[in-house]
């Protein structure tokens, strides 16, 4: 082997980065810790029964197709149920707008390479989705962050950036929004601002990239257009979508809504990838949601993790200490809240505290691309039971009172 192999590595090899949270999530592996950390769906929720019920079924019918190579844009009997998912959301699209991906993680890097060059600005959150960081990472994109608040990214704050970039000669290649639900914050974006983010989007030349994974697991609240939506076919928004959250992550199945003109182009990409996306996989979702099964299974996911929601909420207002400078958002939906501290404590320093007392959360700063975070942290509440969660965030309050103390 060479003395110094990674001398070898390409320029976007080298920019490639660790995952904060897979690299903390090592620690939180002991058999008695109550993790807040990962976004994992509950396994309560996968229908096991019905889907080995199926795939036998499947196996026996179609077999010779099943297990062979697929066309690369999807399954077209996919795409057809993937249409009437859309349109139960108000969105229209034809199967020549749908690519679809190896879960929704693919759709983001299929994303970064077909639209960054080293150097290439892209707008988001502070803080979003670590997934997204590290696939755009991974193709040298420059970040420019936008704060969030309680509507989502704040268009002021947009309007003045992409208007100093203008000024500066520079164009983003795209906004990366996670309008429904935020991961990591948990707030949704207002209507008003979905249309002034697109406002402002063709008013500065730009593309949007909307990730929803979570846009059906709607809690409280008042349904919202999504972007692509109130796009109606202008093409400039990107859409991105996964079967993870609704029906379970071990299929591995996403789609990607755009353009036809981006999807062909989508296609090539992903042609160099893996050539396509696993018919099994496909046939196996297309016999769920043709048997009508996934909206039921959808309302059953929405209802756990309604209680598990509001016994977090609950667990956070009785056992956190008063202070000024803690507090946490309250999500209409999705996964996860969003915890803020007092700016003078690290909650990256403090996680190891936190594993030592037996419960763990993902660090703030693992959310920022261009850095900040500190004093925050993600929970999760969709995994934990119940009652984990209301211990979980008895051993978190008493190490947070702790530091507060000394």
């Amino acid at each position: 082997m060479y003395k110094n192999l990674e001398s070898m590595f390409s320029v976007n090899a080298a920019g490639m980065k660790k995952s904060v949270i897979r690299e903390l999530l090592k620690l939180t592996q002991k058999p008695d810790i109550i993790s807040f950390a990962g976004g994992l769906p509950a396994p309560a929720t996968f229908p096991v029964k019905e889907i080995a019920e199926l795939a036998r079924e499947l196996i026996l019918r179609e077999g010779d197709w099943a297990l062979q190579y697929g066309p690369t844009e999807g399954d077209p009997r996919l795409k057809q149920e993937i249409i009437k998912i859309g349109e139960r959301d108000d969105m229209k699209m034809d199967q020549e707008n749908i690519l679809v991906t190896t879960a929704s993680q693919q759709g983001l890097d299929i994303v970064g390479r077909v639209f960054i060059n080293p150097g290439d600005i892209v707008i988001c959150g502070r803080p979003t989705y670590v997934g997204a960081i590290s696939a755009f990472r991974s193709y040298a994109a420059a970040f420019e962050g936008i704060e969030l608040d309680e509507e989502g990214m704040r268009m002021d704050h947009l309007r003045d950036k992409l208007k100093a970039l203008r000024s500066a000669g520079k164009r983003p290649k795209f906004i990366y929004v996670v309008p429904d639900f935020q991961n990591p914050a948990g707030v949704t974006m207002s209507l008003e601002r979905r249309r002034l983010l697109l406002d402002l989007a063709c008013e500065y030349e730009t593309l949007v990239v909307e990730d929803t994974p979570y846009r059906q697991l709607r809690y409280v609240g008042d349904h919202v257009p999504s972007l692509y939506s109130l796009d109606a076919g202008e093409g400039i928004v990107i859409d991105l979508h996964t079967f993870s959250k609704i029906l379970f992550p071990g299929l591995r199945l996403g789609w990607v809504q755009a353009h036809k003109t981006v999807i062909d182009k989508f296609v090539i990409a992903k042609q160099a990838m893996d050539l396509c996306t696993p018919p099994f996989t496909q046939a196996i979702a297309y016999e769920y949601c043709n048997r009508g099964l996934l909206a039921a299974h959808i309302e059953e996911n929405v209802e756990l993790y309604r209680n598990k929601r509001k016994t977090m909420l609950e667990a956070l207002e009785t056992h956190m200490p008063e202070h000024p400078g803690i507090h946490w958002t309250k999500p209409e939906g999705g996964l996860f809240l969003w915890m803020t501290v007092p700016e003078s404590m690290d909650m990256e320093a403090l996680f190891y505290k936190a594993v030592e007392a037996n419960v763990a959360y993902v660090v703030g700063t693992a959310f920022y691309a261009d850095g900040g975070g500190k004093n925050h942290a993600r929970l999760n509440f969709s995994y934990p039971s119940p009652e984990d969660i209301v211990e979980g965030v008895k051993r978190l309050a008493a190490v947070i009172k702790e530091q507060l103390s000394s």
